[in-house]
């Protein structure tokens, strides 16, 4: 999976949007300007023409970043997805190495739930929009099946037996990526803290059928293992 390649677009940006966060680039301005528009008014609510006024730019310099408004959201989508993934990798390496399948597991749970509470304005509350179900989303969606896929290897080796035989791997990793999503929601009400991560993560495990003891052991193995799993970026908005 590679970050989508940034196309030249007809028109000529300003060199200096006139609104933002200090030392964001045009292209991030664009983004940041959209997700809030998307939050307050909708998607199909939103124009082109609104986020240019938002940023303080023509609308053709917007045009120079993005096609329009599917290619924003597709963009902002795949910051809800994207850093998991990349911990994912991270994650599954170290067991090999020694970790625990279900410290992984608890580990990418929280890596997820970080990932989600810092996508901007909470875009992931348009997860459900009937237009992300265009194929022109696919590649949002293939991406969000990966992350659902690593679910489900890593619960497979964590689950007890009767937990896969009447589950399977599968339709795990399907409901734990729903039990980390619940984070979206917390995020409308209130700002997620590190408890709600602990306990979504905890929720992840259990439903595997782990024990207490299970849970606990590697809770404290997760935060031993936290820095060389999971990058924290400046969150933004």
């Amino acid at each position: 999976m590679t970050d989508m390649a940034q196309q030249a677009r007809p028109g000529r940006p300003r060199h200096a949007p006139a609104s933002g966060a200090a030392g964001a680039t045009p292209r991030q301005q664009i983004l940041d300007a959209a997700a809030a528009l998307f939050a307050e008014r909708g998607f199909a609510a939103t124009t082109t023409r609104l986020i240019a006024e938002r940023v303080g730019i023509r609308q053709a310099s917007l045009y120079y970043h993005f096609a329009g408004k599917d290619e924003l959201l597709i963009e902002l989508l795949t910051t809800s997805v994207r850093p998991s993934l990349e911990a994912v990798r991270r994650i599954e390496g170290l067991v090999p190495g020694g970790a625990s399948p279900a410290a992984a597991l608890y580990l990418l749970a929280l890596a997820d739930v970080e990932t989600l509470s810092r996508t901007p304005h909470n875009i992931g509350t348009l997860y459900l929009l009937p237009e992300v179900q265009h194929e022109r989303y696919d590649s949002f969606r293939a991406e969000r099946q990966e992350l659902q896929d690593a679910y489900g290897r890593l619960a497979a080796r964590v689950a007890g037996p009767e937990v896969l035989a009447g589950a399977g791997a599968r339709r795990l990793g399907e409901l734990l990526i729903q039990v980390t999503e619940v984070v979206i929601q917390i995020r409308r009400a209130r700002e997620p803290d590190s408890a709600d991560a602990q306990a979504i993560a905890a929720s992840c495990l259990r439903l595997c059928g782990c024990p207490q003891a299970t849970i606990d052991q590697a809770r404290a193995e997760a935060g031993e293992l936290m820095p060389a799993a999971v990058n924290r970026p400046e969150r933004s908005g």
